[in-house]
Protein backbone atom coordinates (compact mmCIF):
# COMPACT_ATOMS: atom_id res chain seq x y z
CA UNK A 1 0.00 0.00 0.00
CA UNK A 2 1.12 3.00 -0.94
CA UNK A 3 1.10 6.74 0.92
CA UNK A 4 -1.15 9.72 1.26
CA UNK A 5 -0.66 10.48 -2.81
CA UNK A 6 -2.20 6.98 -3.55
CA UNK A 7 -5.47 5.79 -4.15
CA UNK A 8 -7.27 5.79 -0.76
CA UNK A 9 -10.94 4.13 -0.21
CA UNK A 10 -12.59 5.79 2.60
CA UNK A 11 -15.19 5.32 5.07
CA UNK A 12 -17.17 8.48 6.26
CA UNK A 13 -19.97 8.33 9.25
CA UNK A 14 -22.17 10.78 10.86
CA UNK A 15 -21.71 10.43 14.09
CA UNK A 16 -21.05 6.35 15.74
CA UNK A 17 -23.20 3.95 14.72
CA UNK A 18 -24.47 6.74 12.70
CA UNK A 19 -24.92 6.89 8.51
CA UNK A 20 -22.43 5.86 6.44
CA UNK A 21 -20.57 6.78 3.24
CA UNK A 22 -18.14 4.46 0.99
CA UNK A 23 -16.04 6.15 -1.52
CA UNK A 24 -12.72 6.18 -3.20
CA UNK A 25 -10.23 8.83 -4.69
CA UNK A 26 -7.18 9.83 -6.03
CA UNK A 27 -6.73 12.77 -3.56
CA UNK A 28 -8.26 11.79 0.29
CA UNK A 29 -7.49 15.05 1.83
CA UNK A 30 -9.40 16.53 -1.00
CA UNK A 31 -12.29 14.60 -1.46
CA UNK A 32 -12.72 14.82 2.91
CA UNK A 33 -12.71 18.20 2.82
CA UNK A 34 -14.89 18.46 -0.10
CA UNK A 35 -17.69 16.54 2.23
CA UNK A 36 -16.68 17.89 4.91
CA UNK A 37 -17.62 21.39 3.50
CA UNK A 38 -20.70 20.04 1.60
CA UNK A 39 -19.54 21.53 -1.57
CA UNK A 40 -21.91 18.93 -3.41
CA UNK A 41 -25.18 18.17 -3.19
CA UNK A 42 -25.12 14.69 -2.29
CA UNK A 43 -25.85 11.88 0.36
CA UNK A 44 -23.26 13.13 2.46
CA UNK A 45 -24.13 17.11 2.67
CA UNK A 46 -28.17 15.58 2.75
CA UNK A 47 -27.12 13.45 6.00
CA UNK A 48 -24.21 15.53 7.05
CA UNK A 49 -21.87 12.88 7.44
CA UNK A 50 -18.52 14.47 7.69
CA UNK A 51 -16.09 12.32 10.05
CA UNK A 52 -13.64 10.23 8.44
CA UNK A 53 -13.29 6.86 10.37
CA UNK A 54 -11.60 4.53 8.02
CA UNK A 55 -9.20 4.78 5.27
CA UNK A 56 -6.73 2.11 3.42
CA UNK A 57 -4.36 3.46 0.79
CA UNK A 58 -3.57 1.26 -2.74
CA UNK A 59 -1.27 1.84 -5.21
CA UNK A 60 -3.00 1.10 -8.04
CA UNK A 61 -6.41 2.55 -8.40
CA UNK A 62 -7.84 -0.89 -9.85
CA UNK A 63 -6.77 -2.17 -6.48
CA UNK A 64 -8.78 0.64 -4.64
CA UNK A 65 -11.99 0.29 -6.66
CA UNK A 66 -12.26 -3.16 -6.14
CA UNK A 67 -12.18 -2.51 -2.31
CA UNK A 68 -14.67 0.04 -2.33
CA UNK A 69 -17.28 -2.10 -4.60
CA UNK A 70 -16.77 -4.89 -1.99
CA UNK A 71 -17.13 -2.96 1.37
CA UNK A 72 -20.37 -1.26 -0.49
CA UNK A 73 -21.97 -5.34 -0.72
CA UNK A 74 -20.85 -5.66 2.88
CA UNK A 75 -23.95 -6.16 5.48
CA UNK A 76 -23.25 -3.16 7.50
CA UNK A 77 -22.05 -4.66 11.14
CA UNK A 78 -19.18 -6.01 9.11
CA UNK A 79 -18.65 -2.27 7.94
CA UNK A 80 -18.89 -1.59 11.56
CA UNK A 81 -16.89 -4.32 13.10
CA UNK A 82 -13.74 -3.03 10.25
CA UNK A 83 -13.76 0.78 11.70
CA UNK A 84 -13.67 -0.71 15.38
CA UNK A 85 -10.40 -2.49 14.76
CA UNK A 86 -8.47 0.36 13.62
CA UNK A 87 -10.63 2.78 15.32
CA UNK A 88 -12.74 1.66 18.00
CA UNK A 89 -13.86 4.88 19.42
CA UNK A 90 -14.94 6.55 15.93
CA UNK A 91 -12.49 9.28 16.10
CA UNK A 92 -12.34 11.94 13.24
CA UNK A 93 -9.20 11.01 11.78
CA UNK A 94 -9.01 13.79 9.56
CA UNK A 95 -6.37 15.31 11.04
CA UNK A 96 -4.46 12.38 10.92
CA UNK A 97 -4.31 12.77 6.98
CA UNK A 98 -3.91 16.84 7.28
CA UNK A 99 -0.29 15.83 9.34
Amino acid sequence: MGQFGSYAVYILASRKYGALYIGVTGNLLGRVITHREELLPDFTSRYHIHNLVHFEFYDLPRDAIAREKRLKKWRREWKIALIETTNPDWHDLFDEIVG
